[in-house]
Protein backbone atom coordinates (compact mmCIF):
# COMPACT_ATOMS: atom_id res chain seq x y z
CA UNK A 1 0.00 0.00 0.00
CA UNK A 2 2.94 2.15 0.66
CA UNK A 3 4.10 1.92 -3.18
CA UNK A 4 0.37 3.88 -3.99
CA UNK A 5 0.85 6.97 -1.64
CA UNK A 6 2.19 9.65 -3.84
CA UNK A 7 -0.87 8.38 -6.14
CA UNK A 8 -3.27 8.19 -3.56
CA UNK A 9 -2.13 12.07 -2.57
CA UNK A 10 -2.37 13.19 -5.94
CA UNK A 11 -6.03 11.55 -6.55
CA UNK A 12 -6.90 13.04 -3.54
CA UNK A 13 -5.66 16.25 -3.87
CA UNK A 14 -7.57 16.15 -7.81
CA UNK A 15 -10.91 15.29 -5.77
CA UNK A 16 -10.31 18.40 -4.08
CA UNK A 17 -9.75 20.72 -7.26
CA UNK A 18 -12.92 18.78 -8.66
CA UNK A 19 -14.73 19.93 -5.10
CA UNK A 20 -13.31 23.91 -5.11
CA UNK A 21 -14.29 23.96 -8.68
CA UNK A 22 -17.76 22.51 -8.78
CA UNK A 23 -18.43 24.78 -5.24
CA UNK A 24 -17.43 28.15 -6.75
CA UNK A 25 -17.79 27.38 -10.59
CA UNK A 26 -13.95 28.29 -11.45
CA UNK A 27 -13.24 26.40 -14.51
CA UNK A 28 -14.73 22.94 -15.60
CA UNK A 29 -18.22 24.37 -14.24
CA UNK A 30 -17.49 27.59 -16.09
CA UNK A 31 -17.07 26.26 -19.42
CA UNK A 32 -16.43 22.47 -19.62
CA UNK A 33 -15.35 22.32 -23.61
CA UNK A 34 -12.99 24.91 -23.33
CA UNK A 35 -11.47 23.69 -19.69
CA UNK A 36 -10.48 19.96 -21.31
CA UNK A 37 -8.57 21.84 -24.28
CA UNK A 38 -6.96 24.13 -21.76
CA UNK A 39 -6.01 21.62 -19.31
CA UNK A 40 -5.12 19.07 -21.88
CA UNK A 41 -2.56 21.17 -23.90
CA UNK A 42 -1.02 22.14 -20.54
CA UNK A 43 -0.21 18.58 -19.37
CA UNK A 44 0.97 17.85 -23.00
CA UNK A 45 3.08 20.53 -22.79
CA UNK A 46 4.54 20.04 -19.57
CA UNK A 47 5.18 16.02 -20.53
CA UNK A 48 6.66 17.49 -23.76
CA UNK A 49 8.77 19.85 -21.05
CA UNK A 50 9.68 16.20 -19.21
CA UNK A 51 10.68 14.19 -22.28
CA UNK A 52 12.89 17.03 -23.25
CA UNK A 53 14.37 17.02 -20.17
CA UNK A 54 14.75 13.23 -20.14
CA UNK A 55 16.14 12.79 -23.11
CA UNK A 56 18.63 15.56 -22.56
CA UNK A 57 19.38 14.08 -19.26
CA UNK A 58 18.47 16.79 -17.06
CA UNK A 59 15.71 15.33 -15.68
CA UNK A 60 15.50 11.68 -13.53
CA UNK A 61 13.09 9.82 -11.98
CA UNK A 62 13.81 10.03 -7.90
CA UNK A 63 13.77 6.54 -6.06
CA UNK A 64 10.91 6.37 -3.22
CA UNK A 65 9.50 3.87 -1.52
CA UNK A 66 5.75 5.98 -1.94
CA UNK A 67 5.79 5.63 -5.45
CA UNK A 68 4.13 3.08 -7.81
CA UNK A 69 7.41 1.75 -9.91
CA UNK A 70 5.17 1.95 -12.59
CA UNK A 71 6.65 4.21 -15.18
CA UNK A 72 5.21 5.00 -18.88
CA UNK A 73 8.83 5.44 -20.60
CA UNK A 74 12.18 5.65 -18.63
CA UNK A 75 12.69 7.95 -16.34
CA UNK A 76 9.19 9.17 -16.41
CA UNK A 77 6.58 7.30 -14.14
CA UNK A 78 3.17 7.22 -14.14
CA UNK A 79 2.34 9.69 -10.99
CA UNK A 80 3.90 12.41 -13.26
CA UNK A 81 0.88 12.35 -15.39
CA UNK A 82 -1.10 13.01 -12.37
CA UNK A 83 1.29 15.56 -10.72
CA UNK A 84 0.71 17.39 -14.13
CA UNK A 85 -2.96 17.10 -14.16
CA UNK A 86 -3.34 18.71 -10.80
CA UNK A 87 -0.42 21.64 -11.55
CA UNK A 88 -2.50 22.72 -13.98
CA UNK A 89 -5.88 22.67 -12.45
CA UNK A 90 -4.27 24.24 -9.65
CA UNK A 91 -3.64 26.90 -11.43
CA UNK A 92 -6.63 27.23 -13.55
CA UNK A 93 -8.75 27.38 -10.66
CA UNK A 94 -6.35 29.73 -8.79
CA UNK A 95 -6.14 31.77 -11.62
CA UNK A 96 -9.77 32.01 -11.99
CA UNK A 97 -10.77 32.23 -8.21
CA UNK A 98 -8.15 35.38 -8.61
CA UNK A 99 -10.19 37.34 -11.50
CA UNK A 100 -13.78 36.46 -9.91
CA UNK A 101 -12.79 37.98 -6.24
CA UNK A 102 -11.51 41.15 -8.46
CA UNK A 103 -14.70 41.43 -10.38
CA UNK A 104 -16.34 41.39 -6.56
CA UNK A 105 -14.01 44.12 -5.23
CA UNK A 106 -14.16 46.19 -8.34
CA UNK A 107 -16.90 49.46 -8.03
CA UNK A 108 -20.07 49.32 -10.23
Amino acid sequence: MLGFAYLLALLVSLTGMVVLDRRFGLFFWRAPPAAAVVLAVGVLFFLAWDLIGISAGIFYRGETGFMTGLQITAELPVEEVFFLTFLCYLFMNALQGARMLLERRRPS
